[in-house]
């Protein structure tokens, strides 16, 4: 995987169009990704950014960042995420949007809408909670230089499928590989099932 790639911004608030998740082949055997699940934040022609949803870390968000650790206890685990393996000291922060909020109008703390209520969350504002109604937070984020996610989903490396905003703040994310496969329709859900070592089948 590429360790080229930009940061994601958060210039617009509007939800990004087709929101949709990574989700590793069985045959992706890369240590960094095999079995993810990666939300993609963006991708363009300078590359594509992602975060690996699905590889909590033993440290818990109050030992790392105190004063988030209340909204993190509302999307447990309450630990942080190994986002990916570019950058691994930058923190990116996706929150929960409460409900009542019209779209638009989200406040400063809030960047652009990922999924759903999912939104990029500035950790500089301070935890707001009469407009957050859980965090989950990041270290690092998995990066692809330009053409190079393209090429991998040539290679079905990935498979691409939409995105859910439970699959960002779920309480299970060590299932979330299985769970988001089981749900596709077609030959698709059936890899849920692959074993772990297939010559153990």
């Amino acid at each position: 995987m590429a360790d080229t790639a930009r940061e994601p911004s958060d210039r617009s608030r509007d939800e990004a169009p087709g929101p949709k998740l990574l989700v590793a082949s069985p045959r992706l055997v890369d240590p960094n990704f095999e079995r993810s699940v990666v939300l993609l934040l963006e991708d363009g022609s300078d590359g594509a950014v992602g975060l690996v949803l699905n590889r909590p870390l033993p440290a818990e968000v109050a030992e790392i960042l105190e004063p988030w650790g209340e909204q993190a206890e509302l999307a447990p685990p309450a630990r942080v995420f190994r986002g990916g393996p570019v950058a691994p000291d930058t923190v990116i922060a996706l929150g929960r949007c409460r409900d009542g909020l019209p779209a638009g109008s989200a406040p400063a703390a809030l960047g652009r809408q990922v999924v759903g209520p999912v939104a990029l969350v500035d950790l500089t504002v301070g935890p707001d909670p009469t407009v957050l109604g859980g965090v989950r937070i990041f270290a690092g984020y998995a990066g692809w230089s330009s053409g190079q996610l393209r090429q991998e989903l040539e290679e079905g490396a990935w498979f691409p499928v939409a995105a859910e905003p439970d699959d960002v703040l779920g309480s299970d994310p060590e299932r979330l590989w299985h769970d988001v496969l089981r749900r596709q329709r077609g030959p698709l859900a059936l890899l849920a099932a692959y074993p772990l070592d297939p010559s153990h089948n």
